[in-house]
């Protein structure tokens, strides 16, 4: 191909002077019917059949009450949607009109003016039909047809030789939480879930940009930018960018053309993750024209950095950790389900709060489950903005999926169009194949419960093989650049229980309550890199009562708040770890409490074994940051948004520098952790053994033979006796602090040498005083654990140890006339 690069400094037109435009159907007046019926009602797109029915009070909401039972008719039934709009003659005066179709959940009809245009089969996939010569002037009509999944995977599982766990989900493309999950209710959804729009254009239009990073160094970074671009008809083209003001001209061909434009940026801004400085971000404005005339324009915000994922042999194993503009970086972070169980319903401003929660709790990645959905943009957009690093799972999770042509063809298709829109965010660092789908086919035993016969099993590995290690990979390659293509096959690389697990890959280790280990099995069972491990805990006092559509009922007993625990033994394994380490309770609020000052401690202790283990564990992500639902979960955010205890205490142990302590058999070792990119110099760790009155009992200074904090520093082992007093260990505490040589803190840390039902607490006199609308002092006498801030409200800390003798300021997220206080002396009094 033929091409002059042309130099000019012109303005990029806007938006508005393109000749590409596109209308959105959405606002559209929709209606919606079950197929069975005659009558028409109202409906919202984007939406799901069951918003449909709950906004038409044909179904109550099944998140309250037991109302998830009396739904589960909705999944077996088949849906129409329509909608009629007028079309200009104007319009119809484009070259060129798309249908386009962002998503559709799942297996659709599509009729324009009575003709059949597609059927469809994938939730995941975006669909453009072309539709000139179907649209006519003046008033049209959009049918789409929704097939029951259920219905039409279990069609699809007859055609199976043998039974496939989980199925009928496992052979339909939609998402697998709908069918259930042990934190999530069933509802198989149907629906037109994303934006359906017109889109007209003349000439030529981009199909796709590409962002390449060439090189990156510290004065220079070298990109390209490479386009599909088809055009109607032979000529010259121009590309113009705002960035340095280039406009690059072209000769393209009838048809699909590839074009690329170098750039240099001098000096660059590198996007770097949460803790390590700003996520810098380039606005980029790309515009398509031909004889100065406007025919497309796409804009976006590109990051410039460099990631790799680094594994190495080593004496214990392999190494797995990412690189990220040449450093090694601690991941610390968590786990992401879909923020809703109806997913058009997740806001801008939702999404943005959570990844928001999560920057400000100190943590810098994010893994995006398999059993879910491919998030909206906005979702990347905000870990773009905020430094949140994104682990990408394959809508694929714990059951064995098919891999005939039909199947591969439609995953392809699906992992083409994602990757096409998410390529060019920087916060996108692994492509995962799958959750769990590898540990289901070695450790879940589905073989021996199904009677799979020999050759059963060898399909299933081939099947797996196929999809994962030859199908994906090989799409990534053809549509990803060599500089954002890191693929890893499955999460877990290796399934718990197997030693091979903490030796190398990535680990879910879930010994702890699956296997119903004690939390301090968290300190041997350390994996190179952790990206999956929890507890529940119950939600917030207002989710809880949000599970009601009437009058709250706070009882442990009560069968609504039964219904809204889908583990099968969640209740009982709470309550067996609540006695290992704290007393009962029998009141509600007091047992609310006390469940999530459990999980906090459970998963304090996973999250400091596997700090203490820096380099040879280089990971932490904790199961999960947030919930669909309201719902007794492993998650640390609440459906409501709510902080709950552990998402406190994990601000606390994600600090970037932390000093921590290791007690076994009568021997402290001490930790300093540094996962910053500054070095600490002659750093000092002063040690304080006090009473729960404040009196100091001991003091010591520890001995390192080191001076300077970079990464990790141990001190040396000090003998528990040495800071204990004769009395008992029940009634002090020790508080540590690391100081750098000019006297300022770098981290401090509080230590129990007893477990919280052990500890002999006396009443705190707890007093809050009022500094402002929006902030409060709260001080004490005594020492004062865990104490908690009761109000409808966020406050900026909580689930804290307020010392003996002190206070502590607390910012409110709005005024709140009566707060209310307890501490864990509250809950020992039973």
């Amino acid at each position: 191909m033929n091409k002059s690069i042309i130099f000019a400094f012109l303005f990029i037109q806007t938006m508005m002077n393109a000749q590409i435009t596109e209308r959105s159907l959405s606002s559209e007046k929709w209606q919606f019917k079950n197929r069975q019926e005659q009558s028409w009602m109202p409906a919202n797109i984007p939406g799901t059949v069951h918003l449909d029915l709950i906004e038409n009070k044909i179904i109550q909401d099944p998140f309250k009450d037991e109302n998830e039972k009396k739904v589960q008719w909705i999944e077996n039934e088949d849906w129409e949607y329509k909608t009629s709009f007028k079309v200009s003659s104007k319009e119809l005066s484009n070259n060129h009109i798309d249908l386009v179709f962002n998503g559709l959940d799942t297996f659709s009809e599509i009729y324009l003016n009575g003709k059949l245009l597609k059927k469809t089969d994938n939730m995941f996939r975006k669909w453009e039909i072309p539709v000139k010569d179907v649209l006519k002037e003046g008033d049209n009509e959009l049918r789409v047809t929704f097939t029951s999944a259920v219905k039409e995977g279990k069609e699809r599982a007859k055609k199976v030789p043998f039974t496939l766990p989980e199925s009928p989900r496992s052979l339909v493309r939609k998402a697998q939480y709908q069918f259930g999950w042990d934190w999530g209710p069933r509802l198989v959804t149907a629906g037109i879930w994303k934006e359906v729009k017109l889109e007209f254009w003349n000439k030529a239009k981009f199909i796709n940009i590409q962002v390449q990073q060439q090189s990156l160094m510290e004065n220079l970074a070298e990109i390209s930018v490479n386009m599909e671009i088809f055009a109607e008809e032979e000529g010259e083209y121009t590309v113009g960018f705002n960035i340095n003001k280039v406009n690059s001209g072209f000769q393209l061909k009838k048809g699909l053309n590839k074009v690329s434009v170098p750039f240099k940026i001098k000096n660059p801004k590198l996007w770097q993750p949460n803790g390590w400085g700003e996520a810098n971000l380039y606005d980029f404005n790309i515009d398509l024209s031909k004889n100065k005339t406007s025919l497309d324009q796409k804009r976006m915000s590109i990051g410039l950095r460099t990631i790799e994922l680094i594994q190495e042999k080593d004496s214990a194993g392999k190494s797995f950790y990412f690189k990220v503009n040449g450093k090694p970086l601690y991941a610390k972070g968590t786990n992401w389900i879909p923020a809703d169980s109806f997913s058009p319903r997740i806001t801008k401003e939702k999404y943005r709060k959570l990844i928001k929660d999560a920057k400000d709790a100190n943590m810098n990645m994010i893994r995006i489950w398999g059993g879910g959905i491919y998030e909206d943009d906005e979702f990347y957009k905000a870990c773009d903005e905020n430094g949140i690093l994104v682990w990408q799972d394959f809508m694929f999770a714990g059951s064995f999926y098919p891999s005939d042509e039909d199947f591969l063809n439609n995953v392809k298709e699906e992992v083409k169009d994602q990757v096409n829109r998410l390529q060019n965010h920087p916060s996108i660092a692994l492509w995962c194949g799958n959750n769990e789908v590898d540990e289901a086919i070695v450790n879940w035993g589905y073989q021996k419960q199904f009677k799979y016969s020999k050759d059963d099993s060898l399909q299933v590995w081939k099947d797996y093989k196929k999809l994962f290690h030859e199908l994906i990979p090989n799409t990534l390659k053809e549509n990803l650049s060599p500089d954002k293509n890191i693929y890893w096959p499955s999460s877990p690389s290796i399934g718990w229980g197997h030693k091979e697990s903490l030796t190398e890959g990535d680990s879910h280790y879930w010994g702890v309550w699956w296997g119903e280990q004690p939390f301090e099995i968290y300190n041997e069972k350390v994996g190179r890199f952790m990206s999956e491990y929890g507890f529940q805990g119950m939600p917030g006092l207002e989710a809880v009562k949000s599970m009601f559509s009437g009058t709250p009922d706070l009882d442990l007993q009560n069968p609504i708040i039964k219904a809204h625990e889908k583990h099968g033994r969640g209740w009982e394994i709470i309550n067996e770890y609540i006695k290992r380490d704290y007393k009962t309770p029998t009141d509600f609020v007091k047992y609310n409490y006390i469940s999530q000052l459990l999980q906090a401690r459970g998963m304090r202790i996973a999250v400091e074994a596997h700090r203490r283990a820096k380099p040879y564990n280089m990971g932490t992500l904790y199961w999960q940051l947030n919930d669909c639902w309201p719902v007794v979960s492993w998650s640390s955010i609440d459906y409501l948004g709510n902080w709950k205890a552990l998402h406190y205490q994990l601000k606390r142990s994600f600090e970037q520098q932390v000093i921590l302590v290791d007690e076994k058999e009568g021997i402290l070792n001490l930790y300093a952790i540094n996962d910053g990119v500054q070095t600490f110099n002659g750093v000092n760790l002063e040690i304080k053994t006090s009473d729960f009155n404040g009196k100091v009992l001991k003091e010591y200074n520890a001995v390192s033979d080191k001076k300077n904090l970079e990464n990790i520093l141990k001190f040396n082992p000090v003998e528990t006796i040495k800071l204990l007093p004769e009395s008992n260990k029940n009634k002090v505490f020790l508080k540590l602090t690391l100081k750098d040589q000019s006297g300022k803190v770098i981290a401090e840390n509080i230590h129990f040498f007893s477990k919280p039902k052990d500890l002999q607490l006396t009443k705190p006199n707890l007093k809050i005083r009022r500094i402002g609308k929006d902030e409060i002092k709260i001080s004490t006498d005594v020492l004062a654990k865990d104490v908690y801030l009761i109000g409808d409200i966020h406050f900026s800390d909580n689930f804290f140890d307020l010392l003996p003798n002190t206070s502590k300021r607390i910012k409110l997220s709005k005024p709140l006339e009566n707060i209310e206080v307890m501490s864990l002396w509250d809950t020992l009094q039973n």
